[in-house]
């Protein structure tokens, strides 16, 4: 390891540790602190304490603008806990902090008890949150057109998207998202804590499926019926067609004669939407 390797990991160190209860920095970064000299204002302990400062007050923030709809559902407060406990269990791995909610929902599954009673729906928020930046960020390929849909065998497969996302919730999280953004716009861009009768009215009686898809650099949000959501789970599989559609149907609450029908205006719906595509064509045409 070169000399200046070792000097960017020690500082990075110091300056990526947690702050304290009260936002200071910590003492016990005494290889960090040798690094830096002091000036004639500030000790090196102070000169660092800036940079670990500035280093989370930015991740904090980055954090709470990916996760609004879970601020608004736990309150400032618990939020706050939340968030740094998460990222003192889950720091940042990364180049950019995109990535820094990718563990969330996984994470508030261990630790429930520092998300609250409001956990069952605050979980599903932060998998629809994340799913929207993994959806804005994600590739596009070339789309395949209805009639080239249309014209595929039964023994074909279909390739999804890459920034198209699907989860089932049993909250409408999507329409209450919404709505936290809305309300933010008249709040300064700061959520506003959602009332426990809203949450409450939020729970639904059947399981919500959604997909989260990019049109035109701006996310959506859209309401399947289950048939839709197993058939994309079978296809996300690359299962053939045929197979595909027999699992998504296979227990179907749909009379007999309305599966055909629903069939193709699945289909067409879902290429529509450019939700099937050729990776293989722009692949070659980028080494072209």
């Amino acid at each position: 390891m070169t000399a200046l390797l070792e000097f960017q990991r020690t500082l990075a160190r110091a300056v990526m540790q947690p702050l304290s209860s009260r936002d200071n920095m910590k003492r016990g970064a005494e290889d960090g602190v040798a690094l830096v000299k002091p000036n004639s204002r500030l000790s090196s302990f102070e000169r660092l304490e800036i940079y670990n400062r500035s280093y989370w007050s930015r991740v904090l923030d980055a954090f709470s603008e990916d996760f609004p709809g879970v601020r608004a559902l736990l309150g400032a407060k618990r939020f706050d806990r939340l968030r740094r406990s998460y990222l003192a269990d889950c720091p940042s791995e990364s180049f950019t902090m995109r990535d820094l909610g990718k563990k969330l929902a996984a994470w508030m599954e261990r630790n429930p008890e520092l998300v609250g009673a409001n956990y069952a729906i605050a979980q599903e928020m932060a998998r629809l949150e994340w799913a929207q930046i993994e959806s804005f960020d994600a590739a596009e390929y070339e789309r395949l057109s209805p009639a080239e849909v249309a014209a595929l065998s039964p023994n074909s497969w279909l390739r999804l998207q890459p920034h198209l996302q699907w989860m089932e919730a049993g909250h409408e999280v999507d329409r209450l998202l919404l709505q936290v953004r809305e309300a933010a716009k008249d709040n300064g861009g700061m959520p506003r804590t959602i009332s426990a009768k809203r949450i409450a009215r939020a729970k639904c009686a059947d399981t919500v499926y959604l997909a989260i898809h990019r049109f035109e650099l701006v996310v959506h949000y859209k309401r399947l019926d289950a048939e839709m959501f197993r058939l994309l789970n079978a296809l996300a599989e690359r299962t053939a067609i045929a197979e595909a559609i027999e699992m998504a149907y296979a227990h179907s609450t749909l009379p007999p004669e309305a599966c055909a029908q629903h069939v193709q205006q699945t289909f067409t719906l879902f290429a529509s939407l450019g939700w099937f595509c050729n990776p293989g064509l722009q692949e070659r045409r980028a080494q072209s």
